[in-house]
């Protein structure tokens, strides 16, 4: 008895499913990245705006007008990890996995958890910094998933990191020295626990800043050898 479909019709239903697939990743990641975008732009217009409004008065309750957003589009950037997990991105995961615990940490156990942190001038610029490096990241990113590529944009988005992000690990650490003394007073996320075991929190943080600059080389080193390739082969796609 023949067979009910020919070779010719199985290779052609196998590259549908394949462009088919393919069509949906981008359209979900044109979307994920869309909604960063978005979010990131928001905040960053809303902090200039504030800023040209109030002046310095802006950046003490920075993070009452918009610590809910920044930790909205945090917690969505979580998923990039299952994104290069599943392998729906090309990226590679420890270097992302290093920079994402950097700000969850920073974000949610320091900020978050310390009201007297949350007014400091150092929180105002820590986001300044976060959302240049994201709203330009993600409209790389936007228009790459949908075949759109500027050489300026390509350039632009490979460059800003290398000044910014020392800056926002920096600014980070900053932020965790001068949360150290109300850890110590109120005694946040210290505990007892059995066997004469306990945990004091601003050693943790301590051995974090150590830690931090450590995963700072490492991820310096990453993405500027990721520059180096993205920027090689893009004057040959250029000359295409």
């Amino acid at each position: 008895m023949p067979p009910l479909v020919c070779h010719s019709c199985n290779y052609k239903l196998e590259v549908f499913s394949c462009i088919y697939c393919r069509y949906r990743k981008n359209a979900y990641l044109f979307i994920y990245y869309l909604i960063q975008f978005c979010g990131h732009s928001w905040i960053f217009t809303n902090m200039t705006v504030r800023f040209f409004s109030f002046g310095k008065d802006s950046m003490v309750d920075t993070f009452y007008a918009i610590g809910l957003v920044m930790q909205l589009c945090q917690s969505i950037s979580l998923l990039e990890l299952l994104h290069i997990y599943v392998g729906i991105e090309s990226n590679h995961l420890l270097p992302r996995f290093l920079q994402l615990t950097e700000r969850i940490i920073v974000l949610f156990l320091v900020i978050t958890s310390q009201e007297e942190v949350q007014e400091k001038y150092v929180v105002c610029v820590l986001f300044i910094f976060w959302n240049l490096l994201d709203m330009v990241r993600y409209t790389y990113s936007m228009l790459s998933v949908i075949g759109i590529s500027y050489a300026v944009l390509t350039w632009f988005s490979q460059t800003l990191w290398m000044p910014v992000y020392p800056l926002c690990v920096l600014a980070e650490a900053f932020t965790i020295y001068q949360s150290l003394p109300y850890f110590e007073s109120f005694g946040t996320y210290s505990t007892t626990m059995p066997f004469d075991l306990s945990i004091y929190f601003p050693y943790v943080l301590k051995i974090y800043l150590m830690m931090l600059f450590v995963g700072m080389y490492f991820t310096y080193s990453h993405l500027y050898s990721e520059r180096r390739d993205i920027l090689r082969v893009s004057p040959n796609k250029k000359k295409m």
